[in-house]
């Protein structure tokens, strides 16, 4: 697939809506400092338990993170530095861009509505 195909748009694209959605970010932000059992997770996120295990399952199919069996407990942690790398990029950017993200009612559908 060469750099600009439409399958690699597509996939790009499919890469950031998983990125884009609140419960999988807060995951990826407790995995970013050490492995996880989902309990642990539900306790550094606030979400709850039933929601953590679908978001990490989700993750997990995507190949964002590992997971292994410990004992009783499944232990989740970050696939790659890459995805540390992401996050760290879009952190950095979004120090350039914070008021205008901010202000931008297109991605934010409850300003739109104001």
């Amino acid at each position: 697939m060469n750099n600009n195909s439409p399958g690699r748009l597509d996939l790009e694209a499919k890469l950031f809506r998983g990125l884009a959605d609140l419960s999988r970010l807060a995951i990826l932000e407790a995995l970013r400092l050490r492995p996880r059992t989902v309990s642990q997770v539900v306790a550094q996120t606030g979400l709850s338990q039933p929601s953590a295990s679908m978001h990490l399952d989700c993750l997990w199919c995507c190949g964002l993170v590992d997971r292994e069996a410990v004992g009783r407990y499944t232990v989740y942690r970050l696939k790659s530095k890459k995805v540390l790398r992401v996050l760290e990029s879009a952190r950095d950017l979004l120090g350039e861009v914070r008021g205008r993200i901010d202000e931008c009612r297109r991605y934010d559908e409850r300003k739109a509505t104001l």
